[in-house]
């Protein structure tokens, strides 16, 4: 009991300062949330348009798309947009997430109006490791995905295939597999499920 009292009245200040801190964390946090939540918004908009210039709008479907993550195999609800110009399809995007080498790492993905080629990716959210794995945002990356076909895609090691020619096989960043990996993972899982679905749904053909 004494040795409780003197720890107490050696680290009440300490024990106060942190519930303090920590509160107005919370305070900040909730204020800011709605902020932070449409900046995200905003920024999902920006990059799905930069994958699909021709689109003048994104219509949020109806339907509901549920996807078996890659994290633990959780089902998750995926939101998807069809891309229209003059009333017409011209594609589809979504956004997914998976884990990463250093934490999850959230994209946005975008595919022809028939879901047979990707219009390519980008990255709403990433914490790789600078200079390493948050290559995977870099354009020499990206780019060999815009094109290649929707289906599943296969990593190479650096020398073993064409960065630049555009097919399923997709070539690894140097000293950055694991991330390499969590791309081509998030796109397969995603870019297969989906596809089904919305064949069932009967919102693509089912002959494509």
């Amino acid at each position: 009991m004494i040795k409780i009292k003197h720890f107490i009245q050696q680290s009440w200040l300490l024990i106060v300062a942190s519930f303090c801190f920590g509160l107005l964390i919370a305070v900040a946090n909730a204020a800011l949330s709605e902020r932070i939540e449409q900046n995200r918004i905003d920024k999902l908009n920006r990059l799905t348009r930069a994958l699909l210039p021709e689109a003048e709008n994104f219509i949020a479907l109806d339907t509901e798309i549920e996807i078996e993550s890659t994290r633990r195999g959780k089902k998750e609800k995926v939101k998807v947009y069809k891309a229209v110009s003059e009333d017409e399809c011209v594609g589809w995007s979504f956004n997914v997430a998976g884990s990463g080498f250093a934490d999850k790492i959230e994209l946005v993905i975008a595919v022809d109006k028939d879901f047979q080629k990707l219009a390519g990716f980008d990255i709403l959210a990433s914490n790789e490791t600078p200079g390493f794995g948050d290559q995977i945002k870099y354009d020499y990356f990206r780019d060999q995905f815009k094109g290649a076909p929707a289906e599943e895609l296969a990593l190479v090691k650096t020398g073993e295939g064409n960065p630049r020619k555009i097919d399923s096989e997709i070539v690894a960043i140097t000293g950055a597999t694991v991330s390499s990996e969590a791309v081509i993972e998030i796109i397969n899982n995603s870019i297969t499920q989906i596809k089904n679905q919305m064949q069932d749904k009967r919102l693509i053909g089912n002959d494509k």
